[in-house]
Order: C-alpha cells, then sequence, then structure tokens
C-alpha cells in the first residue's frame, strides 16, 4: 500500500504558521516602533503585543523574557491547536467550530506564554504574572479570529 500525503495543510499546520507570521511581523521592532509613534488603533496597536527585539538597553532577564514569550505564544498555539482539533467530532471541514477552535487556543496559548515568562522578569511576582496572563489573553481575543480562519480552512483528522 502506498502511502500518499495530502497537499493540503491540517488545521493546526495552518493555525501554527499564521501565528508564526504574526509574531514574526507584527512583533518586530520596525513595527512596535511604528505603532508607538501615534494613534494606530486599538487593532494594530494590539497586535504588537508579543514583541520580540535586539535592544541592548534592556536588562537581560527582560530581553529574554520579551523573546521567549514570542516564542512560546508560538509553540503553544500548535500545541493548543492540535490538542483542540483532534478533540472535535465533527468531520465537516469549515464549520464554525473550527474557528472558534483556533480562536480559543491562540487566547489559551497568548495566556500561558504570558504567564511563563512573567516570572523571567526582573521584578517578577504572582501579582504581575496574573496580569501579563490576562493581557496576554486579551490579545487572543481580538487577535485570535485569524488563527481561527486559518485553522478553518485547514485540514482536520
Amino acid at each position: 500500500m502506498a502511502i500518499t500525503r495530502s497537499r493540503y495543510r491540517t488545521a493546526s499546520s495552518a493555525g501554527t504558521l499564521v501565528a508564526f507570521l504574526l509574531v514574526l511581523i507584527f512583533g518586530s521592532p520596525w513595527y512596535v516602533d511604528w505603532v508607538n509613534e501615534g494613534d494606530r488603533g486599538v487593532f494594530l496597536e494590539t497586535l504588537a503585543w508579543p514583541a520580540w527585539n535586539f535592544d541592548t538597553d534592556q536588562s537581560v532577564r527582560d530581553l529574554l523574557a520579551a523573546d521567549l514569550k514570542a516564542i512560546l505564544l508560538v509553540l503553544f498555539t500548535a500545541v493548543f491547536i492540535t490538542l483542540l482539533v483532534g478533540a472535535q467530532l465533527a468531520s465537516a471541514r469549515g464549520t464554525i467550530s473550527a474557528i472558534l477552535t483556533g480562536w480559543a487556543a491562540y487566547m489559551f496559548a497568548a495566556a500561558l506564554a504570558a504567564l511563563i515568562t512573567a516570572f523571567l522578569l526582573a521584578d517578577a511576582s504572582i501579582g504581575g504574572a496574573v496580569v501579563a496572563a490576562a493581557g496576554g489573553a486579551g490579545y487572543g481575543l481580538i487577535v485570535g479570529w485569524i488563527i481561527g480562519l486559518a485553522t478553518m480552512a485547514g485540514r482536520r483528522p
């Protein structure tokens, strides 16, 4: 029996690819600087949340935490989409549940990435970690629909 590979992306890989592109483009120092120059609106300012940078003026801990947050966001997105998409019972492609699955996975991933990396900051505290997780969940709420659309377009197992 021959093993054939599908030309279509799975929901997990499609959602993870879009999450990677969102973090790479909108978390870049150039985009974050552009957003900080003026009032760009809630959506464009929210897109800059998982900001990664190479700034040498920051402490090493803060720089590591910012970069690790962006990396963990992409990794956790892959994990949560895989777990949530595999749990869906409907085999119909393109349902509303696929959008909500990707959206929820991105919210969970952003909150968990922010929670974990908040403990790496120089002034780490439990209260600060909870506030960071809430900020991550807010980011996922506003931006996660993009990941939801990507997972809807992907093939589910």
